[in-house]
């Protein structure tokens, strides 16, 4: 509890600071002239004066002529374009974006003879003097906040050096992941992830992407109707790193850390020319200790009790390459050939112990322990091959892509157990029971084709009108083999219980999936809208081998989205956004088995699962002010046919068995609050809170499978996190962060609640040509999962602890490159509806 007393205080301390420092400012700015009046239009594009890439996010700054006084003011979107609306006038104009040259723009008149000045494209060169210095006094925010999306910089994050995907994303706001490595998005599992905008392989393993080779991450609450209806909750995109500068430059990572880890990244590009050439390549070994603990009660004529220890070593070593080239046919036509490659290898080894008791638990009760060694070994191969082709036309915004794309998973897991039993708590007298051996072998092979078109057409008053098409070819294998040794020969295993169950099974899934879309947008003054629809055919055919048990699935689905955008002025905009979504069950959502480590409880698919459909509604707003910025939202979703796990006991072998089913509903509504705040040109703080109810029903007569008239859940709960960065001593940044997850009510009991605190220390080197960060994570080693399962016929409590704390050390190095001014923004999308 104090740990949880000191996190309010701190967040208490922290809000005080921001009413203080966030103030809006208090001189002549753009809402002191009437509405009534005529308005004018000042508009333009800003762009890098090396590259020509827009820059996003620069600032410009509109002044009267008469006694310059701040008028108003704006920032550039996606394609470093701007629109500013004010009062008719002579004005001048600045404009600044971090580490470049400042701009002045004079002699701009807007009047009866013309209500609007178009500044053309402005170019902004590199500030060489100052570029060392703002890397430490203005850097770009760690988080950036739109109204469709929220883009968060990895880089800025100190924390996230040495790390990986999973670390990265744990420390995204409105992002969460679990101790088993589920991500959750507003307390929500239902997300889909995507690497640059497209599904990937490699967000079947988070764990082994280098954060070295991640540039941003987007969060995406609400998509349009452009994108895929895959991910009730949303959309995370992991914009991997791409750069266009002219001639050769890159970056170095070298990683040592506690426990054992090891790593070096690589990231370069060449450009000349006609040709953009870009590689990024990671090596990773590391190890991975964790622990587990479990306590069990299982009612009959007797209480049969268990108490379970487990320890887990793991290491592995993972490889990662991508590399393509960016060939410019002419200003208009460009041609992206990409490819992926990453091997992961590792090496587990589980020791569960169990001490089995009858009726009390002590000596009296004492019947048995249990030894179970599980030794795993691992190997994860994924390919990935891509061909992007994009044609800018000359209207401006009139853009056609099209690419297609080719992914290869393979995934071989092979393990070897044995059990012995002893007949005393120290387990040093062993009992006459022939010691048992088990092995288990898992082929899991994946491929995927994905066809994609998208085409966005500019229509007048700043609308357009956006149509595509998309099709995903998608085929998976599971040869899945248990096997006892009996007389010295290995025999098919079957788990005799209420019923037989036939581990071994070839599962075989094809998904075939079909959509078109259209979305038209319009903008008339202060307020802009969008209306979409997708649609989406979808034929999933699955088939258990061993057993013939097949099953044919087809459907279409309409899935609608609508935002309404309103800019109130002065930084500050309202969006009010629906989108109707759908969750697929996945692979392992519906394969029967596919782990067998734990002889007492185990997952198991079902195959009869349907898909669980949303309707989300989300209002949003944000402000800005000159040193904060603040977005809230408050959400609502409405589920049908919701999946859900379920933990079952199987009363003839005791075996617990826990298995994803339909509900009835769901309701979940939400309140979430962001701040960035700079109080200081040497502090950073950013400040993240959601709060979400969550209602959900499932009856007996609607899922015949389970075994209870009702299951229901009402859970209020929190998440919370706060982080303060600043720089001292003029090239030193220390950062901390905070983590906290209130508790939650479950289906069948509750979930303790978590709390973690990372640290991270940097400093420049070599003329601000390399940096060396030392960062902790989880300084209190408190990551850890304590959860309670309450049943008529059981109960079980436990925890669990995949990954302890890290401590890395790491040395980057930039060639022909300064520290990064801003976010690269290749591999991105406008997830939402409101770019108009």
């Amino acid at each position: 509890m104090s740990n949880l007393f000191r996190f309010l205080i701190f967040s208490g301390i922290f809000s005080l600071t921001i009413s203080t420092f966030a103030q809006p400012n208090g001189g002549r700015g753009g809402g002191n002239w009437s509405g009534d009046m005529p308005k004018a239009k000042f508009f333009g594009q800003i762009v890098d004066a090396e590259s020509n890439e827009p820059l996003e996010y620069a600032t410009i700054a509109l002044y009267s002529m008469r006694d310059s006084s701040l008028v108003s003011g704006g920032i550039t979107d996606l394609d470093g374009k701007f629109m500013i609306e004010t009062r008719p006038g002579r004005f001048w104009a600045k404009v600044e974006f971090i580490s470049y040259q400042t701009q002045f723009l004079k002699g701009i008149r807007m009047g009866r003879e013309s209500m609007s000045y178009d500044a053309g494209t402005i170019t902004m060169q590199p500030d060489s003097e100052m570029l060392n210095e703002v890397e430490v006094r203005a850097e770009k925010s760690n988080v950036v906040f739109t109204l469709d999306k929220k883009v968060f910089n990895v880089g800025k994050d100190l924390a996230n050096k040495g790390g990986t995907a999973e670390d990265i994303l744990n420390n995204v706001p409105s992002v969460t992941v679990d101790i088993e490595g589920n991500v959750a998005l507003r307390g929500s599992e239902n997300v889909r992830i995507l690497i640059d905008g497209r599904p990937s392989g490699l967000t079947g393993g988070l764990r082994q992407i280098p954060a070295n080779m991640i540039e941003s991450i987007e969060v995406v609450t609400n998509p349009s109707a452009k994108y895929e209806a895959e991910g009730m909750a949303g959309i995370l995109n992991i914009v991997l790193k791409k750069d266009k500068k002219k001639g050769l430059n890159g970056s170095f990572d070298l990683t040592v850390g506690y426990p054992t880890l090891v790593g070096l990244g690589v990231n370069m590009n060449y450009r000349q020319k006609k040709f953009n050439f870009f590689v990024n390549y990671g090596i990773n070994y590391d190890t991975n200790p964790g622990r587990g603990y479990e306590y069990r009660e299982t009612y009959g004529e007797q209480t049969s009790i268990y108490e379970l220890n487990r320890d887990i070593d793991q290491t592995s070593i993972s490889n990662s390459i991508r590399f393509g080239a960016d060939y410019f046919l002419n200003d208009s036509n460009t041609l992206t050939a990409a490819f992926l490659f990453r091997k992961a290898d590792e090496e587990k080894t589980g020791i569960n112990i169990y001490d089995d008791f009858l009726n009390t638990f002590d000596s009296a009760g004492f019947l048995q322990s249990e030894e179970r060694i599980d030794d795993e070994l691992e190997d994860e191969r994924n390919l990935e091959y891509s061909l992007l082709y994009k044609k800018q036309f000359k209207k401006e915004k009139q853009v056609l892509t099209a690419d297609v794309r080719y992914q290869k998973r393979r995934e071989i897991e092979s393990s070897d157990l044995s059990e012995v039993y002893y007949s005393d708590i120290e387990r040093a007298t062993l009992l006459p029971i022939t010691p048992l051996y088990q092995r288990s072998a898992n082929d899991e092979a994946y491929g995927t084709w994905i066809l994609q078109t998208d085409y966005e057409h500019p229509i007048k008053n700043e609308g357009k009108i956006e149509a595509g098409w998309r099709s995903s070819f998608r085929n998976v294998s599971n040869d899945y083999t248990v096997e006892q040794q009996i007389d010295n020969e290995w025999v098919n295993y079957v788990l005799v219980g209420d019923s037989a169950w036939q581990l071994s099974n070839v599962f075989d899934y094809q998904e075939n999936i079909h959509a078109a879309y259209g979305t038209y947008g319009q903008k008339f003054g202060n307020f802009s809208y969008q209306m979409g629809l997708r649609a989406e055919l979808t034929d999933i055919a699955t088939e258990l081998r061993v057993t013939n048990e097949r099953r044919d699935t087809t459907y279409l689905n309409f899935f609608p989205s609508a935002f309404l955008n309103y800019d109130l002025g002065g930084q500050n905009s309202i969006q009010l956004s629906y989108s109707r979504r759908i969750q697929r069950p996945r692979f392992w959502n519906l394969n029967p088995f596919f782990t067998f480590n734990d002889d007492r409880s185990f997952f198991s698919g079902n195959p009869n699962l349907n898909p669980e459909y949303t309707h989300s509604l989300e209002l949003g707003h944000i402000k800005r002010w000159k040193k904060a910025s603040l977005s809230s939202s408050v959400y609502y979703q409405y589920s049908t046919d919701v999946m859900s796990r379920l933990r079952i006991l199987d009363q003839t072998s005791n075996l617990a068995v826990t298995t994803s089913y339909n509900f009835d509903w769901r309701k979940r509504f939400g309140l979430e609050f962001n701040i960035n705040a700079s109080p200081f040109d040497w502090w950073r703080l950013n400040a993240e809170f959601n709060f979400f109810n969550n209602e959900m029903l499932g009856t007996n007569a609607y899922n015949p499978e389970i075994p209870r008239t009702e299951v229901s859940v009402k859970n209020n709960a929190w998440t919370a996190r706060l982080m303060s960065k600043k720089t001292v001593w003029g090239d030193v940044d220390f950062q901390i962060r905070a983590n906290f997850r209130s508790p939650q009510k479950t289906v069948q009991g509750s979930r303790e609640a978590i709390y973690s605190i990372d640290l991270g220390f940097s400093k420049d080197l070599l003329k601000k040509k390399a940096t060396i960060t030392l960062s902790v994570r989880d300084l209190l080693n408190s990551r850890i999962r304590n959860y309670e399962v309450d049943e008529p016929d059981f109960f079980s409590r436990g925890e669990m602890q995949w990954r302890s704390r890290v401590t890395t050390l790491t040395f980057s190095y930039r060639l022909n490159q300064q520290k990064r001014r801003g976010g690269n923004r290749s591999g991105g999308f406008d997830g939402g509806g409101g770019d108009f």
